[in-house]
């Protein structure tokens, strides 16, 4: 910002001509600073209000696009021109909400396809918007990669389209949560956006508003709700990576501890009496396949960790060794609970909590509040995306009632 003051003779200030020039002075002033303020970079109202642009308003024509879908094949708008109607549905992998909306989504494929209705679903998020402690309802993230795992997943019957490098389509539709579908007509005239239904458990469900509005227009009649709230989480916009950074500041800055375990305490490690589902890893310094899988628990325990869910890991590392172990751990900033073994007489404690344990590591359990075991491998890595979706199987609905059930379906679908 710049100042400029005008400076006029006081003993001269109320004569005509001085006044007149002063005005005039004045004049030319607002004119300089209103030209330089349109010339300099307008704000968008994310930047000034902290949240993503409006929705595209009823009436609008279709946004033009063209984007990378998960089938290996670019999608644009065109490609849907013979369509009486176009549904654009804007989903993601890790919200619950939008997970819990896959299948109907599908299904609405499968019943309008043969009717001239068009489906496609674009991923706004930038994944690197998004904070761990948000992925605790999802076993992958946002990016383009990980939404190829969840297509194949669930196999999606819909071109699956990635936004999130810069957001420019979804900037021009304006989503303001997943899942948010825009329903256009024949001419490509926004008739409907909001809601897919009116309730994200489905058995509660009375009004399906996106069905509602595809009939109309298939009937060429009116839609007559228009405009609907969208519940789920918000868009994951291009600003919100300060958070991500944030996150990730506040975890290196908490402290390492590591404890030294007795026999009695692996004891009751094995029998869990935390009332949490509990991961456990043992490892040690010296193996290789150990360390390369820690930074994949510690992710797991910051993704699922503010959940019913915790990590302990147990280092089979002699006592004297603990400084060691310690350098490992505050590498990678391993803010779980971290034990190492109390004794040199390891096997006795390895016994302990398991006495059909081989003793080879790295070994890893998936244990339930009720003790028993939902996964288990021995002298080999993990799976970490089959471990996380039994994390999130077995994680008990506290406050989204109704996706345990859900993931255990689908896990159970798999075996």
């Amino acid at each position: 910002m710049h100042h400029v003051s005008l400076m006029f003779p006081q003993d001269a200030a109320h004569t005509p001509s001085l006044i007149r020039a002063k005005y005039r002075a004045i004049s030319v002033l607002i004119g300089l600073v209103t030209l330089a303020s349109l010339s300099a970079p307008l704000l968008s109202q994310d930047d000034e209000e902290g949240h993503g642009p409006p929705p595209l308003a009823i009436g609008a024509a279709a946004p033009d696009f063209c984007l990378s879908g998960v089938d290996g094949q670019n999608h644009c708008l065109k490609d849907y021109a013979s369509a009486k109607a176009l549904m654009i549905a804007f989903l993601c992998n890790h919200c619950p909400t939008s997970q819990l909306y896959e299948t109907r989504v599908k299904q609405i494929v499968d019943d309008y396809k043969g009717r001239g209705v068009a489906v496609v679903a674009i991923e706004p998020n930038n994944p690197n918007a998004v904070r761990l402690d948000e992925m605790g309802y999802t076993d992958v993230g946002d990016s383009f990669e990980e939404m190829k795992i969840r297509a194949e997943y669930r196999h999606f019957n819909f071109p699956y389209l990635y936004d999130g490098e810069d957001q420019k389509i979804s900037n021009m539709y304006g989503p303001t949560a997943t899942p948010h579908v825009f329903i256009f007509d024949a001419q490509r005239k926004l008739r409907y956006e909001g809601r897919i239904d009116n309730n994200p458990r489905e058995p509660l469900v009375t009004r399906r508003d996106a069905r509602l509005a595809l009939d109309a227009l298939l009937a060429d009649k009116a839609v007559t709700i228009t405009k609907t709230p969208s519940v789920g989480c918000s868009t994951k916009w291009l600003y919100k990576e300060e958070g991500r950074r944030e996150e990730m500041a506040e975890i290196e800055k908490r402290s390492v501890t590591l404890k030294a375990a007795s026999a009695d305490d692996l004891k009751a490690l094995r029998k869990n009496s935390t009332g949490k589902l509990l991961l456990v890893d043992f490892w040690a310094t010296w193996c290789g396949p150990c360390r390369k899988e820690l930074p994949e628990f510690e992710t797991m325990y910051r993704m699922y960790g503010h959940r019913a869910f915790d990590l302990v890991t147990v280092s089979i590392n002699y006592p004297d060794e603990k400084p060691g172990v310690e350098k490992v751990l505050n590498a990678e900033h391993a803010t779980s609970t971290n034990l190492i073994l109390g004794s040199t007489d390891i096997y006795a404690q390895l016994a302990a909590f398991d006495p059909e344990w081989s003793a080879a590591v790295p070994y890893t359990l998936l244990i339930r509040p009720d003790g028993t075991v939902a996964y288990k491998v021995q002298s080999t890595n993990v799976d970490p995306l089959q471990l996380k979706r039994l994390i999130i199987a077995n994680l008990a609905d506290d406050d989204y009632i109704g996706h345990q059930a859900y993931w255990k379906t689908l896990v159970e679908a798999k075996k």
